[in-house]
């Protein structure tokens, strides 16, 4: 028995962070408030509260920071979220796919929910 323990045991080895990543920049847009309550793909329920978000390829429970990049008054602004859906599933007006949705509350942060509801962002991981 003292063996095999002996032979478990490894010194635990420490990893450095990983820097940050830019993971691109296109159009978002955000959830409408009446899917509250529906499940998302990772099978937690929807809250527009929460400051998620819908990734088409990224793993559930990434964390990113999404900065929005156009020109209005709201350029500059960032917000963090994590990832919890798979979409946008649509293109925005140039034949471009969105690169993310955003929760309405994440939206609301970005001022995304005045106008079309759809702006320019970057994200970083």
């Amino acid at each position: 028995m003292l063996i095999s323990a002996a032979a478990c045991s490894r010194p635990v080895m420490h990893v450095p962070p990983t820097p940050s990543l830019k993971l691109g920049c296109g159009s978002a847009s955000y959830y409408h408030d009446a899917l509250a309550g529906n499940l998302t793909a990772s099978g937690e329920t929807f809250d527009p509260e929460r400051f998620t978000a819908a990734h088409n390829t990224l793993p559930f429970d990434t964390v990113l920071r999404v900065t929005r990049r156009d020109d209005g008054e709201d350029a500059g602004k960032t917000v963090v979220v994590r990832i919890n859906d798979r979409g946008p599933f649509v293109n925005d007006v140039d034949g471009n796919p969105r690169i993310i949705d955003l929760s309405p509350r994440a939206a609301e942060h970005l001022g995304l929910t005045d106008g079309d509801g759809v702006a320019e962002v970057c994200l970083l991981g």
